[in-house]
């Protein structure tokens, strides 16, 4: 995937947003993905799960991988 704004980054922000951390999955991001998906699962019990879920869209579309 090529940068921030790079259609990669718009799918990745997409699958975010129906389950959390798959898009960082997707970005081959594994514990950031683990990391966003736990978090979104326990605190939706709190409610507070919408937070890390916006966490996680935003996250995956702002990505840019290292040079």
């Amino acid at each position: 995937m090529a940068g921030q704004g790079s259609g990669g980054n718009v799918l990745a922000a997409l699958c975010s947003f129906f389950i959390p951390g798959l898009g960082q999955l997707l970005q081959g991001r594994l514990v950031r993905a683990a990391i966003m998906f736990v978090l979104a699962a326990a605190l939706w019990f709190v409610f507070l799960g919408w937070v890390i879920h916006l966490w996680s869209v935003i996250d995956a579309a702002k990505f840019k991988p290292a040079s």
